[in-house]
């Protein structure tokens, strides 16, 4: 014997948990999404404006040339049910298309406000590595103002010889 599941009398009825309609409703609202991004996109090719044309054309040879009795669309009324058919085509793609660029438009915000927030991370990042290239110039520069080059140290070397050698021949001369 299966028990009847509990039910909260709190809660509207098909809601068990709060936020499970949300949850359950963005699935199909963003399948929504992407039937009208393909309608739009397939509206938008040559093959589809083809095939149209290829409907009208057919539509209207067919009433016009068939026997009497098999016309369903009289050209005396203007094609009367064509011009319905192709309004009716147009009050729904139209709607489809704004919510297909729609999407397309909030894909795009996305979009620039990550290029934003990227473009700000290298900024800051080349601001930090320009410091960093500064710094080692300033320390290079300390550093070499101390460092003592090939061509002074000989220098100095000729001095301290021609010292030493100088103190040695007067240390030679004194004694005699």
């Amino acid at each position: 014997m299966a028990r009847a599941p509990k039910v909260a009398l709190d809660a509207p009825r098909g809601r068990r948990r709060a936020g499970v309609l949300t949850r359950t409703s963005q699935p199909s609202r963003d399948r929504f999404g992407r039937f009208t991004e393909w309608i739009a996109r397939a509206m938008g090719t040559p093959a589809f404006l083809l095939i149209l044309t290829g409907f009208c054309v057919a539509w209207i040879l067919w009433n016009t040339v068939a026997p009497a009795n098999l016309r369903f669309d009289d050209a005396a009324l203007g094609f009367t049910a064509l011009t319905l058919m192709l309004s009716l085509q147009a009050s729904y793609a139209a709607p489809l298309i704004l919510l297909a660029q729609n999407r397309q438009d909030d894909r795009d915000r996305v979009q620039i406000e990550q290029d934003r927030q990227r473009a700000e991370r290298n900024l800051a990042d080349t601001e930090y590595l320009a410091r960093e290239v500064v710094a080692l110039r300033m320390a290079l520069t300390e550093v070499s103002e101390h460092l003592v080059t090939r061509d002074m140290l000989r220098e100095e070397l000729r001095e301290l010889i021609e010292n030493v050698r100088r103190e040695g021949d007067d240390a030679g001369e004194s004694p005699s």
